[in-house]
């Protein structure tokens, strides 16, 4: 309340993007003030991938004639899926900082529960934040990744892979035949297994394309989840691939963004000695 109160106070909009218990709190505490909007983040879920793009309309909406805008975003870290979901939970709030640096109408808070996450997690989450707020006011934090790379959690192994190819130019066809099949086999339902081989199409002509011509594709199920994986010798150089909506009049770099529109969480891992890798992940029928 106090980091909006200030935003109300300097003439600021603020755009809410909290669990619902933590909206019905805040509505009744600031009784229909009109510089306050709530927005719904089920829009964006499950994918954490689509979020950055869901912040920039947002605060493009509320920040008319750059007025400045406060942004408060309670990430809903007890409904993570799996280690995989929490882990790109955490590199989105990481990308944020990315993604709005060169704003200078725009901040966020990003509120935690000490007493309900474990030290080390609580550790990783701050070094994803500049500033560290407490008892109401900023404080520089020293742990922060600022100019380093994200540190991520190195990707496990697949789990007794359905089936795996080595791939070519040539080769897309039999891609999208082997990934829906397998798929199918897995329980992904009929009306999901269409997208799901839009985003093969998407990945794998990228992955032929920039990752010197050829790679390898995996597949196999895991905790109810179908997971569909390119490795490839390439190397993805923007951490913001995929997480920004491409205008109508770009050319080209919407194979990422619709594979996260698509699925239901996008892994993706790149550096330049070891290439990259991309995992699409999709929901079994349950």
């Amino acid at each position: 309340m106090a980091f909006i109160h200030e935003a109300l106070d300097g003439g600021e909009a603020v755009v809410v993007a909290v669990p619902s218990d933590k909206t019905a709190l805040l509505r009744d505490e600031l009784a229909g003030e009109a510089a306050v909007t709530f927005v719904d983040t089920t829009t964006a879920e499950p994918n954490p991938g689509r979020l950055v793009a869901a912040w920039a309309a947002w605060m493009k909406e509320r920040g008319e004639g750059n007025r400045p805008v406060r942004g408060i975003g309670e990430t809903a870290w007890r409904q993570a899926r799996n280690p995989a979901h929490l882990a790109e939970l955490r590199y989105h709030e990481w990308l944020l900082n990315r993604a709005f640096a060169r704003s200078s109408t725009w901040s966020m808070l990003c509120p935690y529960d000490d007493a309900d996450q474990d030290l080390d997690a609580l550790a990783a989450m701050s070094r994803c934040h500049p500033l560290i707020r407490r008892d109401g006011k900023n404080a520089p934090n020293e742990d922060y990744l600022a100019g380093e790379d994200y540190a991520f959690e190195a990707l496990a192994g697949p789990r007794d892979p359905s089936f795996e190819l080595s791939y070519r130019h040539g080769d897309l066809a039999t891609i999208r035949s082997e990934v829906s099949r397998s798929a199918s086999d897995a329980g992904v339902p009929e009306d999901r297994l269409g997208q799901l081989s839009v985003a093969v199409t998407e990945i794998a002509t990228n992955s032929i394309r920039h990752g010197g011509g050829q790679g390898t594709l995996r597949t196999w199920t895991q905790d109810a989840t179908f997971l569909c994986e390119f490795r490839d010798a390439g190397y993805i150089s923007d951490v913001m691939a995929g997480r920004i909506r491409p205008s109508p009049e770009q050319i080209g770099s919407r194979g990422l963004w619709l594979a996260h529109q698509l699925c239901d969480l996008v892994e993706i891992r790149s550096t330049r000695d070891q290439g990259t890798a991309i995992r699409l992940h999709m929901d079994t029928a349950r």
